[in-house]
């Protein structure tokens, strides 16, 4: 059982970040694609122009060819017309493939640099997050800033230069009908603003409560072994659904503001368009309306408030990404990682030392409290305690997969605050009680992407008594499942051996290595590494401890604090915790064995 404790610090925030300093940071990721926005920004007056011009022409076809019965000037204008669609069929088809072109590669600069810069946050930061938090992070969270991207933000610039001109265009043809629009021009602007708040609000729960969805799925899937052991699959179930009304209500309520958004802009399309037809036959108005004006104000009013209704969707897209901004940069500023060293090694493997070592995790109990101990090169050194002695933090610590440790911790003379990450990485390596395994080839498996011969690969599964294991799967070309469900957990084990083997680092940590193996392969392990871990030094943390019987030193913690030292036969032969230790595992062995018999016989 691990010695950690949960870190106790502050978890990433919900939101709260302005607007423009948002797009402040986003900005550096669309530097590398600068050419190809300017390109479709360039685009979008041409666009918006050409779309300007049509119903222009339309009243001049009206106007100036129909009602004259002049053939000739409405083929002219017919051909302009013509034009006119196809020119600006090109330019929106330019702005929206450099726009999706350039979003694409923005994006992917941000979701890597999300993702590496979660893998470098310290192991702390993981206590407290959920995976399936992150991994919305990492996922839809970025997918609705690209969509804002190639979608929304841009489209925007496009749909403002278009309304503006019409707009114009409007003015010039007939100042005193363009002023109908003033009736429907305010409210609509307050209506729009008082949903786009309302908006901004309820994506934000959406957000909030898909992290929460994923989180909850991605822990119970992980343990559905558990679930489905203790019969639990109701009460999870219900738990999900739960977690699942509170986002579906939550994505049905931004849908309703969105619809109504939506339906409020085309009811107010038809109302200026009736008002423009009213005001045109009323004679209120001094200018003379003829067909061909009120023809292009009709479709000018139609394109005016084309943009304008889709710009509840555009909204919605723009508050998605809004608050998904929030959530990334929050991630992106949260700055958890372990300080690191500059400082190398020497090429010569010399002891590890602890003076005056204490620790805890986060604002939690001090864990390890005054240690002092040396490990000299060579040296097979075991750790071993009741649970919750610090024994596993000590390696943690030697590993530096948390940070704030007071006191000394030297490797070769170095202090381990100013060692460099990639020597710390090259020096120590561990073999963990919980082995990991990657769905791949085993040659993967074994290597983790390091340049690994086979000749090294097989001399390390063969000092690690799984030749056979290896052979079973199809050798270093043979395929391990996913969570590896075709090896066995000592199968597992002697694969985590082989991979510690061939990467050879003089200083090994086997943290609890054999407890959950069975006594065959624990045999094994101890007869084919035996040799060779003599080599170098050796930090075991033991939970059995007969496999530690052969070590050079035992160390004897409690509560954080070294109570015994010696080897085995000096500290059984003194009374003591590790006697103690010793004799309760040796009663439960034959009591485990006799109750063994006795169900046999």
């Amino acid at each position: 059982m691990s010695d950690a404790e949960r870190t106790t610090g502050s978890t990433l925030s919900e939101g709260g970040t302005g607007d423009w300093r948002l797009i402040r940071k986003v900005l550096p990721y669309l530097r590398d694609d600068l050419p190809l926005y300017l390109t479709a920004c360039a685009m979008a007056p041409v666009s918006a122009a050409l779309v300007v011009v049509q119903p222009w022409l339309l009243k001049k076809a009206i106007d100036d060819a129909i009602l004259p019965a002049d053939a000739s000037a409405l083929e002219q204008i017919a051909l302009l017309y013509l034009g006119a669609v196809l020119i600006a069929f090109v330019a929106e088809a330019a702005y929206t493939l450099s726009i999706s072109y350039a979003a694409t590669r923005s994006i992917t600069r941000l979701r890597d640099d999300v993702f590496r810069h979660t893998l470098s946050l310290s192991q702390s930061f993981f206590d407290r997050e959920p995976t399936g938090k992150l991994l919305t992070r990492v996922t839809s969270d970025v997918e609705a800033l690209g969509e804002t991207l190639s979608a929304g933000a841009f489209t925007l610039v496009l749909d403002v230069i278009l309304v503006l001109g019409i707009l114009g265009a409007m003015v010039a043809l007939d100042p005193a009908l363009t002023l109908t629009l003033l009736l429907v021009g305010p409210p609509l602007a307050l209506v729009v603003e008082l949903i786009r708040r309302r908006l901004r609000k309820l994506y934000l729960s959406v957000r909030t409560t898909l992290a929460t969805l994923n989180a909850y799925a991605a822990e119970r899937i992980t343990g559905v072994e558990v679930v489905q052991l203790y019969s639990d699959e109701e009460r999870v179930a219900g738990q999900f659904e739960d977690r699942l009304l509170a986002y579906r209500n939550a994505t049905i309520n931004t849908n309703v503001w969105d619809a109504l958004l939506y339906a409020i802009v085309d009811g107010l399309t038809s109302i200026t368009m009736a008002l423009i037809l009213w005001y045109a036959g009323s004679g209120w108005l001094e200018s003379v309306v003829t067909a061909g004006l009120l023809a292009a104000f009709i479709e000018y009013v139609g394109k005016l408030f084309t943009p304008i209704r889709e710009l509840s969707s555009k909204l919605a897209i723009l508050q998605r990404a809004t608050t998904a901004l929030e959530k990334i940069f929050s991630l992106l500023d949260h700055d958890e990682h372990i300080t690191p060293g500059d400082t190398p090694l020497p090429d010569e493997p010399g002891d590890v030392e602890l003076d005056g070592t204490s620790f805890a995790y986060g604002a939690g109990p001090t864990v390890l409290d005054d240690l002092h101990l040396t490990v000299s090169p060579g040296e097979v050194v075991a750790l071993v305690g009741r649970t919750g002695s610090g024994k596993t933090t000590v390696g943690r610590v030697l590993l530096r997969a948390y940070d704030g440790y007071t006191g000394s911790v030297r490797i070769d003379g170095v202090e381990l605050s100013r060692v460099r990450p990639d020597d710390l990485r090259r020096r120590i390596t561990v073999v963990q009680q919980d082995v990991v395994l990657y769905p791949g080839d085993v040659r993967f498996n074994l290597t983790l992407g390091s340049d690994l011969d086979d000749e090294r690969l097989w001399d390390a599964i063969g000092m690690a008594q799984a030749t056979d294991v290896v052979r079973r799967l199809g050798g270093l070309d043979g395929r391990i499942e996913h969570g590896g469900r075709n090896v066995s957990v000592g199968e597992a084990q002697l694969l985590s051996f082989a991979r510690t083997l061939a990467h050879d680092a003089p200083l090994v940590i086997l943290d609890e290595a054999t407890a959950s193996v069975d006594t065959l392969t624990e045999a094994r392990i101890q007869a084919a590494t035996g040799a060779l871990l003599e080599q170098r030094t050796v930090l075991v943390v033991a939970h059995r401890l007969s496999t530690i019987v052969g070590a050079d030193r035992i160390v004897v913690l409690d509560a954080g604090h070294i109570v015994q030292m010696g080897s085995h036969a000096e500290l059984l032969a003194q009374p003591g915790a590790y006697a103690d230790l010793f004799h309760s595992q040796f009663e439960e062995h034959n009591g485990t064995q006799e109750d063994q018999a006795g169900t046999a016989s």
